[in-house]
């Protein structure tokens, strides 16, 4: 019988036995969104490793449902992937300003819709390999058009959705936005 046993990890309060320590960092990139860092870290066996990350400023997406169930939709070309886009709306948070006050602000200029009722879902990480973005979820209810306010330079078609349509869009592999399929995850059980 072998009576050796593993050592018992005691851990702080709220400490991660995961945890990577920053030592150092360095911006090697400042681009007008991203900021792209180099760190060196101590991993948790006490050696040093370094990480590469984009810092960004975080972003709002909002599900936005019609009285009739149906969601609004835009179609965006992205151009790192050189195609156009099926997704929910969504924009950067500026600095300074409230998640709510952003998503009130994008579903407007986006879509052209206010919202009387608004919801916050939760928080989502898109990318945790590679950037700190987190994206907060709304759902906006008790809609009114009154008419878009695009960026300049923004080009997108409005289209609305029924949950048949979302799921075949799924399915055929038109809609495979990250933030838009987690989204509408969080969402489920909440929508009509």
């Amino acid at each position: 019988m072998d009576t050796t046993q593993e050592p018992v990890r005691v851990l702080k309060v709220n400490q991660d036995a995961l945890t990577e320590t920053e030592l150092e960092t360095e911006q090697v990139y400042d681009g007008v969104l991203l900021k792209v860092h180099r760190d060196r870290v101590r991993l948790p066996d006490g050696k040093h490793g370094v990480r590469e990350y984009i810092a960004h400023p975080g972003a709002v997406a909002i599900i936005a449902e019609l009285p009739d169930g149906r969601l609004i939709f835009e179609r965006q070309f992205r151009y790192p992937l050189r195609r156009a886009f099926l997704e929910i709306p969504a924009g950067k948070i500026d600095p300074g300003e409230d998640i709510e006050a952003c998503a009130r602000r994008e579903l407007r200029e986006e879509t052209g819709y206010e919202a009387a009722v608004w919801e916050h879902v939760g928080v989502m990480h898109p990318c945790i390999g590679y950037s700190d973005e987190r994206i907060e979820v709304f759902i906006a209810r008790d809609l009114t058009h009154v008419g878009h306010a695009w960026d300049e330079g923004e080009f997108l078609e409005i289209l609305s959705l029924s949950r048949d349509e979302i799921q075949a869009a799924v399915a055929s592999g038109e809609l495979t936005d990250a933030k838009t399929l987690s989204a509408l995850f969080m969402a489920m059980g909440r929508l009509v």
